[in-house]
């Protein structure tokens, strides 16, 4: 949580379609009064967001890149405090859920997972931090799944990504938290109620029945009571599932 300043700025690494989380996210942030930076790899996805969140009052920079390559995470970071300021909340929302059974898993197919999923995630927190510490003040936060902690067939290589997702969080928690740096990471534990899920699975929504799926506002709520919890009470993290959901 920021203890204060004008200019203040949020990044969302991994923002697609405007009906998914990395959006919501972007809207959140932005409605809050912060120049949100939402960043992804699809620019006229991107721009549609910007448009939205304009629209409406916000302000929002979209950017192009790729959070695999260490040069354009870099670069997409000294832009956002470059041309907005102090550089108050960074998401991690990249990767998405690619499922293979093991003997047919290409090796590509692994390290693609592991590079969007994990290390992107490394990339950011570091590069985050590297900008935050001087200001002593700033929230990382991080998108997890059910398969952050569990690990079943056919999504193994999912798994092994976003485990490694979480222990990258953990280990940028533990390091910089006592200089200030709030890192969070949320497990989501069920179907996102997002364009992903309903174009895949177009009677999954009924199926599940009211409140059966994870609302893109109520997660993206979530996220900025995470960031806005008082330093002397933080989460590192928490898990967010439907109420019909069993774990």
């Amino acid at each position: 949580m920021s203890l204060g300043g004008v200019g203040q700025v949020a990044v969302v690494v991994g923002v697609g379609a405007s009906e998914g989380l990395g959006a919501a996210l972007s809207r959140r942030f932005s409605g809050e009064g912060l120049h949100t930076f939402v960043a992804g790899r699809t620019s006229e996805k991107l721009e549609k967001v910007v448009s939205e969140i304009q629209a409406s009052g916000g302000k929002a920079t979209s950017v192009t890149m790729d959070t695999t390559q260490p040069e354009e995470v870099a670069a997409l970071l000294d832009r956002a405090v470059t041309d907005g300021g102090s550089l108050d909340l960074v998401a991690y929302n990249a990767g998405n859920n690619r499922f293979s059974p093991l003997l047919e898993m290409s090796d590509s197919f692994f390290e693609d997972l592991w590079r969007v999923c994990c290390f992107g995630g490394f990339l950011v927190g570091r590069e985050s931090a590297r900008r935050m510490l001087p200001q002593g003040s700033g929230s990382i936060l991080y998108t997890g799944a059910t398969a952050s902690l569990r690990a079943r067939p056919p999504f193994t290589g999912f798994a092994a990504a976003k485990a490694g997702l979480r222990a990258v969080a953990e280990g940028v928690a533990r390091e910089f938290g006592p200089q200030g740096i709030h890192v969070g990471h949320v497990i989501l534990d069920g179907a996102i109620d997002g364009e992903i899920l309903n174009s895949r699975f177009p009677t999954l929504r009924e199926s599940r029945g009211e409140m059966g799926m994870l609302d893109l506002s109520a997660i993206a709520e979530a996220f900025w009571n995470l960031h806005r919890q008082h330093p002397s009470a933080w989460s590192f993290e928490i898990d967010l599932r439907p109420y019909k959901e069993t774990f």
